[in-house]
Formats: structure tokens, sequence, C-alpha cells
């Protein structure tokens, strides 16, 4: 009851904090928060994936710098489009420094070092660098997302729990099924319908069809994206991906749905 209990607070002030930021659509405020997640983010997975501490110290803060400089480099060109390449170039410095860098690390698994630094810019830093892209458009919209995701893994947990029989993913993550799985498609359907119309107005968004496909979507693909995060815990054999969130484990935990949302919502927003 006790770890219940710290896990509400927990995911209570996750979800303040998401809501306000997003309502007040403080740009500042949005890049000071999400800039903290990149910067725990790649930090927990280079930690994670290095659980042997064979990749040093100073390439893990070299990674942490460079998924940060990614994150502010597409603030910045999001925020002011006429920019040209000079945007990319703080990122193509950390390119160039850490390939230079791993030239004289003496280590017996520098593929996998290497491979650890760039996964961590794809897998952790990108998605959340796009970000950038969906609240310069609508901070609302971006907050839609989040309620979508929070809503179906509330719908996918609840229905599970209840009468969840079917395995979804059995080789990755025991406990999801497929009646969670469609409960959660639903409610996040439900309240497609519920937002198209009663609050199309305060989200400034998008058709009926449009928020439903965009539901599915983020339903989908929220799925997905904790499952490579379990995918990556269940061939490394841990539980969580850290400890600094009571109650939920690491920053990855929290946000491993937004990783496969993120570039996804992005796609659908271009081809709209």
């Amino acid at each position: 009851m006790k770890k219940l209990f710290t896990r509400a607070i927990t995911g209570g002030l996750y979800v303040l904090l998401i809501v306000c930021t997003l309502v007040l659509g403080n740009y500042y405020l949005f890049i000071t928060i999400f800039s903290l997640f990149v910067v725990l983010g790649v930090w927990e997975f280079q930690s994670l994936t290095d659980s042997k501490q064979h990749n040093p110290l100073l390439c893990k803060v070299l990674d942490v710098l460079g998924g940060l400089t990614m994150f502010l480099s597409f603030a910045w060109k999001s925020h002011n489009p006429e920019i040209g390449l000079i945007v990319a170039t703080p990122y193509l410095c950390y390119l160039i420094i850490r390939n230079l860098a791993q030239l004289y690390i003496k280590s017996s698994t520098t593929l996998e070092n290497w491979a650890q630094s760039f996964m961590g810019q794809l897998f952790v830093a990108l998605p959340l660098s796009l970000l950038n892209f969906i609240l310069i458009e609508n901070p609302l919209m971006l907050l839609a997302i989040f309620i979508f995701i929070w809503l179906n893994d509330t719908g996918a947990f609840c229905v599970g729990t209840l009468i969840g029989k079917h395995r979804l993913f059995e080789r990755i993550s025991p406990k999801k099924s497929w009646e969670g799985f469609w409960g959660g498609l639903v409610l996040c359907i439900l309240s497609a319908i519920a937002i198209s119309t009663y609050f199309n107005d305060f989200f400034n968004g998008l058709s009926l069809s449009g928020w439903i496909i965009l539901s599915i979507i983020v339903s989908i693909f929220s799925t997905w994206g904790d499952l490579c995060e379990s995918l990556i815990k269940r061939a490394i054999g841990v539980k969580d991906s850290g400890k600094i969130l009571p109650g939920h484990g690491g920053i990855l935990d929290r946000i491993d749905s937004l990783l496969l949302v993120s570039p996804t919502a992005l796609l659908f927003f271009i081809l709209l």
C-alpha cells in the first residue's frame, strides 16, 4: 500500500508538472524541464547499458552534453526557422569529439562503447528533441498527446489487471495482455471523441477523424515504446531503468512511451 501511495504521488507530481508547463505555454519552462529529462535520460541509458563500467566517465559526460546540445539546437531551430546550418554546429562538434575520444580509450568493448553512445542519442535524445517542433506549432496539442499516453497506460493497467489473460508480448513483458492493450486503445479513442466534442476550441485542434487517428497512433506507439524499453531492461536483466523516481524507477521508465510516440506524432502532423 505504501509503495502504491508513493507511486501515485510521484506520478501525480509528474503529470502536474507537464500539464502546468504546456497549459501556461511557457517556452523557457519547457526548455528547462525537458533539458533535464534529456540529461537524466541519456545518463540513465548509458549507466543502464554499461553495467560493467567499460565506458569511461568522460564518454558518458560527452554523451549527455551531446544529447543536451541536440535538444537545445532543435529548440533554437524550431523557434527560428530562418537560421541556417549553423544550428547544427554544436552537435557536429560532439560527433567529432566523441569519435576521436574512442581512439584513445583502451578497451576490449570498443564497438559496444560506440554503440551505447549513439544508441543513447537515437533512442533518448532525438525523440525528446523532436518535441520542440510539436510545441512550436501548438503546445496544447503536445498536451493532448501526453493525455492520450496517460489514458492508454491507465486503460491498459485497469483492464489488464481485471480481465487480462492473453499475453501481448510474453517474451518481453509477461504482464502485458491483449485485453489491456484494447482497454487502453478504446479509452484513447473515447477521449479523442470527448476532446473533439467538448474541448476542441481549447486545444485549437483537429477534426473528429484527426483526433481519433492521433489517439490510435499514440496508443499503439506508446505500447511499442514501452516494449522497446522493456526489451533493453530484459536484455540487461534489470527491473527498473533507475531509482530517481520513487515508486516508478528511472526517468526512462516514466518517458518510455514518449520515445516512439514523439517521432510518429510529428510525422502524422507533417503528413496532415
